[in-house]
């Protein structure tokens, strides 16, 4: 006679064992499939403008419409996506997303095989790919806490933030070299299996999520949304970061946008070299997320964010002095300490929506502040291309990061100038925040 199975309750989650959250099997699976998702993600990054400017020869505005073009989904479907989402399992629809990644991505070498690949194909793709990113991206950061404790957030964020870091060398820097050996358009190729392990990782998940609610006890689609805008705009804390991110975001994708036209058509840099160039950031971004928890402790959550941002954007003005030979290290730094700024500041952001929302709203309130930082990713990639056609290259990038430079005295509006630590949870009668948000030791 064999034992009964014994199942964990819903909202049983492993302890992390001694070493970290890298020993609990299910965020390390969440953590690789992750992971793989954004090196998909950046090799896309490189091969998508490499085969519009290689293999279709479009022009500078050409290009940046296609890198506004995976982010325009967010500003059609972002905010009702955050509602869907509080009502679906997460795991099942992030799977869903990374199938149809690999569809959409390994179309793209097969129509350039049969010499058929248009612009307009790679507009729908990159489209269609944004889509399901918007449904990933507010999936896996609502997911997180239902298989790491609360107590484990910051480390969480800080292992993925990481490893994105590390996605993003391997990605624009192996986007490149696929691009060199290979042709551009192979590299997608690659990409799409790289979502293929994304799906097989998060298919091996044992921890249950939490039922959602009987269709019955939902609230108008309208209503849900309603709640979580009016949470994210009411709340002092909420109100100031989306800003900032937004504005940061704006500034970014701008200069991002017309990065490689300057490289290839203006510091004649081959495309093999043009991703690793691009993945410069990346080591900033690694040392960010390495760096974070400590900085946290030392200064606080909101000091600290405050310091992240305010000592690396200036820094930002080392891209347009680039130029041939080892004047190419000028952009390389620049890149890189700005990323070390926006990743330490993603962390602290990060483990605070994920501890200061209630859970209900998670979902919420995340595609209320996603919808606004990422939303205007678009504006800015249309924005960079309108001036980089008009000013020149150069200047535009001048112009940019000098913006780049000053976008942290957004963050001194709110209350946190005043506070060591960002609060663990707002204030229900309106009055002094609760306590700040406990430092992991």
């Amino acid at each position: 006679m064999t034992a009964p199975t014994v199942h964990k309750p819903p909202d049983a989650r492993e302890k992390p064992k001694r070493g970290g959250l890298l020993h609990q099997r299910d965020f390390r699976l969440l953590w690789l499939g992750e992971t793989t998702n954004r090196v998909g993600i950046n090799i896309t990054t490189v091969a998508m403008p490499l085969v519009a400017l290689v293999t279709l020869d479009a022009g500078t505005f050409a290009v940046s419409v296609l890198a506004a073009a995976p982010w325009i989904p967010w500003l059609l479907i972002g905010l009702p996506a955050g509602a869907w989402v509080d009502r679906m399992r997460r795991r099942p629809l992030m799977l869903a997303c990374n199938i149809g990644s690999l569809l959409l991505l390994a179309s793209v070498p097969v129509a350039a095989w049969l010499g058929v690949l248009t612009m307009t194909q790679m507009l729908t793709v990159a489209l269609l790919n944004g889509l399901a990113a918007v449904f990933f991206g507010i999936s896996y950061k609502v997911y997180v806490p239902s298989i790491v404790e609360r107590e484990h957030l910051q480390e969480a964020n800080a292992k993925l933030q990481g490893s994105e870091s590390v996605a993003q060398v391997a990605g624009l820097g192996g986007g490149g070299l696929l691009a060199g050996a290979f042709g551009a358009a192979s590299g997608l190729l690659v990409n799409a299996l790289t979502f293929l392990f994304s799906a097989l990782c998060l298919s091996g998940i044992r921890a249950e999520e939490p039922r959602p609610e009987k269709p019955e006890e939902r609230t108008p689609l309208r209503q849900d949304i309603r709640e979580g805008l009016q949470y994210t705009l009411k709340d002092p804390y909420l109100r100031v970061l989306t800003g900032y991110g937004t504005v940061t975001n704006l500034l970014l994708t701008a200069y991002q946008a017309i990065l490689p036209v300057f490289m290839i058509r203006q510091l004649m840099v081959t495309e093999g070299a043009v991703g690793w160039l691009l993945a410069s950031s990346s080591v900033g971004g690694l040392l960010g997320a390495t760096c974070a928890k400590r900085l946290a402790d030392r200064y606080g959550t909101a000091h600290g964010l405050l310091l992240a941002t305010m000592a690396t954007a200036p820094f930002g003005l080392l891209i347009p002095l680039a130029g041939q030979g080892w004047m190419l290290a000028s952009l390389a730094a620049g890149s890189a300490l700005l990323a070390l700024g926006v990743v330490l500041a993603n962390v602290i952001q990060g483990a605070f929506r994920q501890r200061y929302c209630p859970p209900q709203l998670l979902g919420r309130v995340t595609a209320s502040v996603s919808v606004a930082n990422f939303g205007a990713i678009p504006f800015g990639s249309l924005l960079g291309g309108a001036l980089g056609t008009a000013l020149g290259l150069r200047p535009t990038l001048w112009l940019l990061t000098a913006g780049l430079a000053v976008t942290p005295l957004i963050l001194l509006i709110g209350p946190m100038r005043g506070r060591r630590d960002l609060p663990a949870a707002p204030d229900p009668s309106g009055g002094r925040d609760l306590p700040a948000e406990p430092r992991a030791s």
